[in-house]
C-alpha cells in the first residue's frame, strides 16, 4: 500500500511540474530537464531523502535564477513533508535549513519578489505542519499498539496465574481427600468385627472427607466461570481445626497449637477445640497457610509412617509462621534433595504471598518439618 501511495505522489508531482513546462509555447532547452529533476526523484525519497531533497531543491532554484518561468515547487514541498513526518530531529533541522536557503535564493536572486516569498513561505510551513501531524499520529498509534500488547500480555499472565492456582487447589484437595480415604478404607475392614463402633467412625470419616472434597472441587472448578471480582470462598485459618480433626480420625495423634509471639504463651489445641487467639491474616495468606498445612498433613498420612504430627501457628505483628512437624521416617523429598510436586506447590504458594518455605529433617533428627513464614503486612514501597 505504501508503495502505491508513493507512486501516486510522484505522478502528481511530475504532472504539476513537467506539464506546465511543455505547454505555453517554446521555452529554453534546459527548462524541461530541470522540471524533471525537480519532480521525478521524489519517487526515491524513502531511500535517500537528503540526496533527493538536494537534487529537487537545486533544480528548482537553478530554474528560478536562470529567469525561466517559475516551476511549481511540488518536489521540495513533498520532501519537506517527508522530513517532518519520518525523519529524526537532526535530519528535520537539516531539511528546514536546506529548504529555507533554497527558497531565499530562488526568490531574492536575481530579482527580489517579497510577495511570492510570503505565499511560498506559508505553503512550506503548511507542508511541514502536515508532516509533523502525520508523525504525531503515527507515534500515538504505536503507543496505543504497545499499550494493547502490554495489556494483552498482562491478561494472559493473569489467566496463567489463575490456572496455576486452580491446579494447585485441585492437587491439594484431591491428594488430601484421597490420602485420608485410602488410610481409612484400609483400616475399616480390620475394625468391622472386633471394633464395630470404631469401624462406623472410620466409614463416617471416609464419607465426610469425600463430601468435603466434592464441595471444594466444585468451588475450585466453579471459579473458572465466576467473574474475577466475585471470588468464591476459600478455606483459611478458621478451617484448620476441622482439617486436623479429619487427620486425627486416621489414627494419628494430630495437635494444633497457636502461639502468640512475643508473649511466648502456647495453648495446645486438639481437634474440636478452639484454635486460640490468632490475628486475621490477609485472605491470600490465610489460603496459603491452609493449603500448606493440608498438603503437609497429606504427605504425613500417605508417606511418613508417623505416629504423631504437630501443627504450630506462631504470629507476630509482621509475619505468620506455620510449622508442621511429624515423628515419621517415610521416604519423602526434602528441600535438600529433589522436592516432589507437593513441596514445589507449597513453596510456590508461600512465595506468591512474599514468604518463604523450608523443609527438611526435624531438629532432633527424628521426623520431618515443614516451616512457612508468611508476611502479614505488604512490603513498604520505596
Amino acid at each position: 500500500m505504501k508503495r502505491y501511495v508513493n507512486l501516486a505522489v510522484t505522478v502528481a508531482a511530475v504532472a504539476a511540474t513537467v506539464l506546465p513546462a511543455l505547454v505555453g509555447g517554446p521555452r529554453a532547452w534546459w527548462v524541461l530537464p530541470l522540471a524533471v529533476l525537480s519532480s521525478v526523484p521524489v519517487l526515491w525519497r524513502d531511500r535517500a531523502l537528503v540526496a533527493v531533497a538536494v537534487v529537487v531543491g537545486v533544480a528548482t532554484t537553478v530554474s528560478a535564477t536562470l529567469g525561466a518561468p517559475p516551476l511549481l515547487p511540488v518536489g521540495p514541498l513533498v520532501c519537506l513533508y517527508t522530513f517532518a513526518a519520518r525523519s529524526s530531529l537532526p535530519i528535520r533541522l537539516l531539511g528546514i535549513v536546506l529548504t529555507a536557503a533554497g527558497l531565499v535564493v530562488s526568490l531574492l536572486h536575481p530579482h527580489p519578489d517579497v510577495e511570492v516569498l510570503r505565499y511560498l513561505s506559508v505553503a512550506y510551513i503548511f507542508s511541514y505542519a502536515l508532516g509533523t501531524s502525520a508523525r504525531a499520529r503515527r507515534t500515538q498509534a504505536a503507543a496505543l499498539a504497545e499499550r494493547e500488547r502490554r495489556v494483552a500480555g498482562e491478561r494472559e499472565a493473569a489467566v496463567l496465574r489463575e490456572r496455576a492456582r486452580i491446579a494447585h487447589d485441585l492437587h491439594d484437595i484431591l491428594t488430601h481427600a484421597v490420602g485420608v480415604m485410602i488410610v481409612q478404607a484400609e483400616a475399616g475392614p480390620l475394625l468391622v468385627r472386633p471394633h464395630p463402633d470404631r469401624a462406623d467412625a472410620t466409614f463416617a470419616t471416609i464419607a465426610a472427607t469425600g463430601r468435603d472434597a466434592v464441595v471444594q472441587l466444585r468451588r475450585a472448578v466453579g471459579s473458572l466461570h465466576e467473574p474475577g471480582d466475585h471470588p468464591l470462598d476459600q478455606p483459611g485459618l478458621a478451617h484448620l481445626t476441622a482439617l486436623v480433626e479429619r487427620v486425627r480420625a486416621t489414627g494419628l495423634d494430630a495437635v494444633l497449637t497457636v502461639a502468640s509471639a512475643p508473649a511466648g504463651t502456647v495453648d495446645g489445641v486438639r481437634s474440636g477445640s478452639p484454635a486460640g487467639a490468632l490475628v486475621e491474616p490477609p485472605a491470600d495468606v490465610g489460603v496459603a497457610a491452609y493449603r500448606i498445612v493440608q498438603e503437609s498433613l497429606t504427605n504425613v498420612v500417605r508417606h511418613a509412617g508417623a505416629l504423631s504430627v504437630h501443627v504450630l501457628l506462631a504470629h507476630t505483628a509482621e509475619a505468620l509462621t506455620v510449622s508442621i512437624t511429624d515423628d515419621g521416617h517415610g521416604d519423602r523429598a526434602s528441600g535438600a534433595g529433589r522436592p516432589g510436586y507437593g513441596i514445589v506447590g507449597m513453596r510456590e504458594r508461600a512465595q506468591a504471598c512474599g514468604g518463604t518455605l523450608r523443609t527438611g529433617p526435624a531438629a532432633d533428627g527424628h521426623g520431618f518439618i515443614v516451616t512457612a513464614t508468611l508476611p502479614l503486612r505488604a512490603p513498604a514501597v520505596a
